[in-house]
């Protein structure tokens, strides 16, 4: 493992070197590390095609991979991507020049998806479903160009809290955004390294590091999106009950199958009683 003093990669370099920083820092490699590990998405040998959209999230995720890499605890081949969806006022010359800058190995793909989310979704609708969608397409397509095994995104935490939300309350079902997963096609995975990063950890290290980050004007101008919604209960529940996040977190990671109501999940009618329960027989436990 090295040290950080040894041949920074310039994507780290001129870190904060506060000690509060560096808590930040650890914490997400960290964090990083143990997703990719419990999730098992290391494949040595692999080539990452690292989605790159100039957020926050995204450059904290290609800063914690390249961190792991250079410490020689990621064994793949790491390939930063940005998609340019054709947005008006894109600031198209942010991230390419960043990257040369940085040194890191990129490509940049042009695709003018704006256009055509802005033709079909009638006024007043959100973008969001029609804009991943085609997104999530064309990231496929370079993926398998550039010799990938697997799509690398920068949801976090908080993003699959949400989505974990956004389907109970408008979907009508218990499902989030996975870690990992495999695509449709069954050639591709797709991995969330950052799935136990809080969202406040990942706007606290991209702006200490001074990173360019790019908003996004395509949704993010839109009001009343449903996910919005959500993200506002969630910042009240944590205001009021500091750490909720976490403990809501930590308990996609804990299903009890036998304690819902899926029976695809559970055989409920298979379930069958032991002897019929007398006077000297144990009391059994009600939360079973």
């Amino acid at each position: 493992m090295r040290d950080l003093a040894d041949d920074v990669p310039p994507l780290l370099s001129h870190a904060p070197a506060t000690t509060e920083f560096r808590k930040l820092r650890k914490r997400i490699i960290r964090e990083t590390r143990a997703a990719i590990e419990h999730y098992g998405m290391i494949e040595p040998g692999a080539r990452w095609l690292v989605c790159l959209s100039g957020g926050k999230d995204s450059y904290t995720l290609l800063a914690a991979l390249t961190e792991l890499k250079w410490r020689g605890l990621l064994p793949v081949e790491l390939l930063a991507c940005n998609l340019d969806q054709g947005q008006p006022g894109f600031p198209a010359t942010v991230l390419p020049e960043f990257l040369e800058r940085m040194d890191v190995a990129h490509r940049i793909e042009y695709q003018d998806t704006y256009s055509i989310v802005t033709d079909k979704i009638p006024a007043g609708r959100t973008y969001c479903a029609l804009c991943s969608r085609l997104r999530r397409g064309i990231l496929y397509r370079v993926a398998r160009e550039e010799g990938c095994s697997a799509v690398v995104l920068g949801h976090h935490r908080d993003d699959i809290l949400e989505t974990f939300f956004l389907n109970l309350f408008h979907g009508g079902r218990l499902a989030t955004m996975p870690p990992r997963l495999l695509n449709e096609e069954g050639d591709l995975f797709v991995h969330r390294p950052l799935a136990s990063v809080a969202e406040a950890d990942c706007d606290a290290f991209a702006r200490a590091m001074g990173y360019p980050i790019i908003p996004c004007d395509l949704c993010g101008s839109q009001d009343g999106l449903q996910r919005q919604q959500v993200k506002a209960l969630l910042d009240d529940w944590e205001a009021r009950s500091p750490g909720r996040r976490q403990v809501m977190f930590r308990a996609l990671m804990n299903a009890r199958p036998s304690h819902l109501l899926d029976p695809s999940l559970f055989d409920f009618a298979g379930l069958a009683r032991n002897a019929p329960f007398s006077e000297n027989s144990t009391h059994p436990d009600p939360g079973r």
